[in-house]
């Protein structure tokens, strides 16, 4: 992994890249390489003893001509400003490759959670959302979870937006419990729609996916999903990780009760197979897909050149360097990037900020097939895009397809679709 890269200075650079496909300007370039503005505030919260903790916290509105800014909310102790701005980009161009009208946001507070209690947990989140409270609404800038948050989290900010405003808005966050107006299918969107990529690619490539070999790195919300419905199209997981490191069956493991063992202990590791690796290890296996699904700049230049799988579906945001990048393209190793194969979650959050607005809601059968439906057409259009100007890989492809919309965008003045 590298530590030193600077994921604000990887999306800038995946921008270059894929304006040299493009006829943009140079002031309009650097308008889609920037964020509109960045809130910083100091959380002062009552920790359980009664003693005062400040928390810094960060919310990036980068991108609103599509739409309201729309990102998630992480509680992880690297969060930092470069980091939410990132994020923030990312979530602009996601959007506009899955053409759903939204802008791009993302915010975090610098946090382990598990230092904390429930009730100090609940505290930070309801002062973070009171910050939040002037810049963020239904048409404005909708939270979301991230690292580390979830419904309960979504479900705080959402009761301490609405009394502060006085009002009935469960449009102001996704991700919500059903019973607060969250979405059916919301909780495993992430990890269907990498699964949905993996799927998509394997056809395009000629390739079987039933038998496939499959290593994921990271074994969160988005991995572990991925994970069991790459195994339920008949693939063969034989690697997955956390922060304790890797277990590796060479024969497959079982993805469900490799979940399991980690809700029960923290440790995927405790799952019993026959050998324990490392992350680094997992991610260099001799696999027919590697699915990085943990944090940004997990494979860097120096560790690309070792990778033996033959595809990667990226399940995290920026898990790859720019340089990583080059060496992959070079290798010929077929790169689906983030803003595609993880764009689920937001595609579901958009299909739940509509059930809000119209107070009518999906069965989990028709938020499958609409989002399935919204994938497929993302990775038509970029498989032509990536064809007919003859580029050198589908994740400068994504961009030269959400650059060229949110562009359209901006210049009729920030109408969105």
């Amino acid at each position: 992994m590298s530590a030193d890269a600077n994921p604000f200075e990887s999306l800038q650079e995946q921008v270059d890249d894929a304006a040299e496909y493009l006829d943009v300007d140079g002031g309009a370039l650097e308008r889609l390489k920037r964020p509109e503005r960045v809130l910083e505030a100091n959380l002062s919260v009552e920790l359980d003893d009664g003693s005062i903790e400040v928390f810094r916290a960060y919310r990036s509105q980068f991108n609103g001509a599509r739409g309201p800014y729309k990102g998630g909310i992480r509680y992880h102790p690297q969060v930092s400003r470069d980091e939410v701005k990132a994020l923030s980009g990312w979530m602009v161009y996601k959007c506009a490759v899955v053409d759903i009208p939204y802008g791009g946001g993302k915010g975090g507070i610098a946090v382990d959670p598990d230092d904390y209690s429930e009730a100090e947990l609940e505290r930070l989140t309801r002062a973070f959302a009171t910050e939040l409270r002037p810049i963020i609404g239904e048409d404005k800038d909708v939270p979301a979870p991230d690292v580390n948050t979830g419904r309960r989290e979504m479900n705080w900010i959402k009761d301490t937006y609405e009394t502060l405003v006085n009002a009935t808005e469960p449009g102001v966050v996704t991700g919500k419990a059903p019973d607060s107006g969250g979405s059916a299918g919301r909780v495993e969107a992430t990890g269907r729609s990498v699964m949905l990529t993996a799927r998509e690619a394997f056809d395009y490539l000629g390739e079987d996916i039933q038998g496939a070999t499959v290593a994921v790195q990271g074994y969160g919300n988005a991995g572990s999903i991925a994970a069991k419905l790459l195994e339920d199209l008949g693939a063969s997981v034989v690697a997955v990780s956390d922060s304790s490191g890797a277990v590796y069956d060479p024969n497959g493991l079982d993805t469900r009760a490799a979940k399991a063992r980690k809700i029960e202990t923290g440790d995927v590791t405790d799952y019993d197979a026959p050998e324990t690796i490392t992350n680094e290890e997992l991610l260099t296996l001799d696999v027919d897909l590697l699915v990085p699904a943990a944090l940004e700049n997990a494979i860097d230049a120096d560790l690309a050149r070792d990778v033996e799988a033959d595809v990667i579906v990226e399940a995290a945001n920026g898990p790859l360097t720019p340089d990583a990048d080059d060496v992959l393209t070079d290798r010929d190793v077929a790169v689906f990037p983030d803003i595609l194969a993880n764009a689920g979650g937001v595609t579901v959050s958009y299909f739940e900020w509509v059930q809000n607005r119209q107070r009518f809601y999906w069965s989990e059968r028709r938020v499958n097939e609409e989002l399935e439906t919204v994938v497929v057409d993302a990775f038509d259009r970029l498989a032509s895009v990536f064809e007919e100007r003859d580029l050198p890989n589908f994740r400068t492809a994504a961009y030269v397809v959400a650059i060229e919309r949110v562009l359209t965008a901006s210049e009729q003045g920030g109408t969105w679709p």
